[in-house]
């Protein structure tokens, strides 16, 4: 009997040690995925902004669809999941999207001077942060 009762106390004190380092490993790992989610949205609405500003310096107006930029780097298309453009006529309007998650990541925010001097009209961050 006695065997039995150290036999069950060991699984018992082992079921207390794993399963919180289950939870918690599960939420921390959760909470690693959303911030890297919200980290690499950030890079690709910047990458796309960066582009399409490059292209209107470099020809005199805004791309018609971000499939018209030249010179892109590999890693740069994928911004097309990230991202959705649209030319207007005094500038162009791109929102973050985030296709690949489903999130939208309007959590972002960006510093006045960050919106400044670009082509930029319309944006789901853009009306976000106030400017």
């Amino acid at each position: 009997m006695t065997t039995c009762r150290h036999k069950s106390y060991i699984l018992r004190s082992a079921l207390l040690l794993i399963v919180p380092l289950i939870v918690f490993s599960s939420c921390s790992l959760f909470n690693f995925k959303k911030e890297a989610d919200k980290k690499f949205a950030d890079q690709y609405f910047k990458t796309a902004v960066n582009l399409i500003e490059i292209y209107h310096v470099r020809y005199g107006q805004y791309p018609r669809s971000l499939d018209s930029i030249t010179f892109m780097g590999d890693w740069d298309r994928i911004m097309f999941g990230y991202v959705e453009y649209e030319r207007l006529d005094t500038g162009y309007r791109l929102d973050l999207t985030d296709s690949r998650t489903g999130l939208m990541h309007t959590d972002l925010s960006y510093p006045p001077d960050f919106w400044h001097g670009l082509g930029l009209r319309k944006s789901n961050l853009l009306n976000k942060n106030g400017n």
